[in-house]
């Protein structure tokens, strides 16, 4: 395992050390898991990426009811078709 050294301002300091007071664990490991969930979480580019894509996919999709198609498929079900 690496070591390394960096800097935090003293009221981000005081703040790690309070939330690592209330989860019983240490300074690195709070550390660690922060910057692994950092590192989990979509960049806004990623996002945005993200929805123009979908956007692009669903533009000529038009409007609909969704009632609309509950309906009919409930309707087209087998009579003896109780699964839910």
């Amino acid at each position: 395992m690496s070591k390394v050294l960096i800097s935090i301002p003293d009221d981000l300091l005081a703040e790690i050390d309070r939330a690592v007071d209330r989860s019983g664990t240490s300074r690195s490991a709070f550390i660690q898991n922060a910057a692994r969930d950092a590192l989990r979480v979509p960049s806004h580019h990623r996002i945005e990426d993200a929805l123009n894509r979908a956007r692009l996919a669903l533009r000529d999709a038009g409007a609909f009811e969704s009632a609309t198609i509950i309906r009919a498929a409930r309707d087209a079900r087998d009579a003896t078709d109780r699964r839910l």
